[in-house]
């Protein structure tokens, strides 16, 4: 890590103008939270593998900014040579770099990978000491970086409209319908999953993100899907064709959006004679605006357009992609059976070898258990090695594609750390007599799921049992919750934070956010969280959000509860304002252990919400398990009495 420091400082010096400071997003080119290996230059750099955060190197410093998620993870990998930035704690690093920065400082970014939004925040911040931002032209991590993985070359899949719900036809006719209403005559598409989902494609470039790297260009009349083209089948420029979609080479973007800002982007004959047979209505685009997500689109691209003509708004299509139509709906209903039988599945299994190789009293029985002889290396459980078994239990079931994130598997003080990311090498061996946290999700053809529960195979403390039961009862006040139409996510967040704050808990993380459907597993542009950006889009029927609030005790033990919720109209007895009133549906099925439960300080309503839960576990995942399972799910929820 100092070798690479180094290498990056004399860079800086050499480079033209010379560089007091290097930023060195976590981001790609396209603004993904989850990138390819060869684009993890802030980790490389760094050594922090969390998802989020931001490097940025001095001649004689180097800080990283992440938030609470990763604030104990961050402080274990980082070697002393760097400063951990906590935010919402230290100054954020515009305010950082414009007030330790000298007057007239250089700071250098790659335009590629940093937004609209984080670029202007920063020459804002820059300009009242005249700093500047420079955009390098190469990104200068790269060129220290000697064993970057290279690019893969993962081909493109069609999504078919049994599982996407809508067609392409479909899907462009209302984005160019909602671009004549805001006066654009084009949409620049950065955003790797809204890519898949406008053309109904998916890939695998990314792990546990079913896109492809690619660009889009949308116009009043054409339409244009930059990528690799060895990527593209015979089968797939032909279905681009027939949708009137014109294929271009990834690299051809920046030239594209330099002529589409000078209305000069045109597609090739072929390509117009398809759209044309599509009854794509050709309408004059010499004036209008480039529609652009500030939030997503590179600085690079945007450099191209003229200003003055840019609508810097949220892509139209993150709402559309939000509000999953019925066909999405019920393969991500779908997708949590099959997922929920795989979880209990794996609860089965682990409680059977915590008992048989540790002597763990089990799920069921309070107490120390008998201990046994230590296990020898091939017997032992580790976090890695019962992750691995979970992810097995998945792998089995109808339309499996993979993981959607990497599992958390953690135990005891390993699951304070709110993203933590177990290492075969370094991960701790399961102990009865500690909590165990596993949060977890997949990809399957018609879903995607993300799902955590928290288990204890020992003795829980009764501060554990209080503090679960606390995490427990806000998951249900969110999960019950009825709302009028137009309510936001930071409206909704305190409702799971309130049994907490009453016994001064809290925790430093959203409560939710969007599920992907066979897409990212964090989805926008809802969420449910306290920082200010959940106001900006309020919950709609038909989205999908995560209920996962949590409790996390550095050195002793982490807690968090999750289900995937579908918001859904509410029938309540008045309508006062004709608003409309909104309600959760539950699409997770997996049961909350009994033992962790301090059932004197549930209400009678969260009882009986528990009880009634329970049944339907019971009932909606019976026949996916075979006896033994069955019989072991029917203790796990039997009614608990008042």
């Amino acid at each position: 890590m100092a070798d690479t420091l180094s290498a990056l400082r004399l860079l800086m010096a050499s480079h033209n103008p010379p560089l007091d400071a290097l930023v060195v997003p976590s981001e790609d080119y396209h603004q993904s939270e989850y990138v390819s290996a060869r684009d993890k230059r802030r980790e490389f750099v760094s050594g922090f593998t969390g998802s989020a955060g931001l490097a940025l190197i001095t001649q004689k410093q180097a800080l990283l900014w992440t938030d609470g998620r990763y604030f104990l993870q961050a402080i274990q990998q980082l070697s002393d040579q760097w400063k951990l930035m906590r935010i919402g704690e230290d100054p954020s690093e515009d305010l950082w770099m414009a007030d330790n920065l000298p007057a007239d400082a250089a700071v250098g970014v790659d335009p590629w990978c940093v937004s609209v939004d984080t670029a202007q925040k920063w020459i804002h911040a820059f300009s009242k000491k005249q700093q500047k931002l420079v955009q390098t032209s190469t990104n200068l991590v790269d060129e220290v970086w000697k064993n970057r993985p290279p690019p893969e070359i993962n081909p493109v899949i069609i999504h078919p409209l049994e599982y996407a719900g809508r067609s392409v036809e479909d899907k462009l006719k209302t984005l160019r319908a909602k671009l004549s209403q805001e006066k654009a005559h084009g949409l620049i598409v950065v955003g790797l999953d809204e890519v898949a989902w406008l053309y109904n494609i998916r890939g695998s470039d990314v792990s546990y993100c079913p896109v492809v790297h690619a660009f889009a260009i949308v116009t009043l009349i054409s339409a244009f899907f930059y990528v690799e083209k060895r990527k593209v089948s015979d089968e797939v420029r032909l279905y681009m064709e027939k949708n009137g979609i014109e294929v271009r080479d990834y690299s051809a973007v920046i030239t594209d959006v330099s002529s589409l800002a000078s209305n000069q982007l045109n597609m090739s004959s072929s390509s117009i004679d398809i759209a044309g047979s599509n009854g794509t209505k050709v309408e004059s685009q010499s004036s209008g605006l480039i529609w652009a997500d500030p939030a997503q689109c590179c600085y690079a691209l945007y450099s191209k357009l003229n200003s003055d003509k840019v609508l810097l708004q949220q892509s139209p299509l993150a709402l559309a992609k939000a509000l999953k139509n019925s066909v999405e709906l019920d393969g991500l209903k779908n997708a949590h059976i099959r997922d929920g039988a795989a979880v209990v599945q794996y609860l089965v299994w682990l409680d059977k070898q915590l008992q048989e190789t540790y002597g763990a009293s089990g799920y069921f029985l309070e107490g120390h258990g008998v201990r046994k002889p230590k296990p020898s290396d091939s017997e032992k459980l580790t976090e890695v090695s019962v992750s691995d078994k979970l992810e097995a239990f998945r792998a089995s079931k109808k339309h499996f594609r993979g993981l959607s994130f990497p599992t958390i598997s953690s135990v005891g003080p390993n699951a304070a750390i709110i993203h933590y990311g177990p290492q075969a090498e370094t991960c701790a061996e399961l102990d009865p007599e500690s909590m165990y946290l596993f949060d977890s999700g997949a990809q399957y053809l018609d879903g995607t799921t993300d799902i955590t529960r928290t288990v204890h195979f020992g003795l829980p403390s009764a501060h554990e049992k209080a503090c679960y039961t606390a995490v427990l009862k806000g998951h249900i006040a969110l999960g019950n919750a009825r709302f009028p139409n137009g309510t936001n996510g930071q409206q909704l967040d305190i409702l799971a934070r309130v049994p907490l704050w009453k016994d001064g808990l809290d925790y430093l993380h959203g409560t939710g956010h969007g599920i992907g459907s066979f897409l990212n597993v964090h989805e926008g542009p809802h969420l449910i969280s306290f920082r200010p950006r959940a106001r900006n889009v309020p919950l709609q029927a038909s989205m999908t959000v995560t209920d996962e609030p949590g409790y996390y005790e550095d050195g002793a033990f982490g807690i968090r509860l999750e289900n995937v919720l579908i918001v859904k109209d509410a029938d309540t007895k008045f309508n006062f304002g004709d608003k409309g009133y909104l309600s959760f549906e539950h699409i997770t099925w997996a049961p909350y252990q009994r033992k962790l439960i301090n059932t004197s300080l549930l209400t009678s309503e969260e009882l009986d919400w528990l009880n009634s839960y329970h049944s339907k576990c019971r009932d909606i995942l019976a026949p996916y398990l075979d006896e033994s399972e069955k019989a072991w799910l029917n203790k796990a929820t039997e009614p608990i009495p008042a």
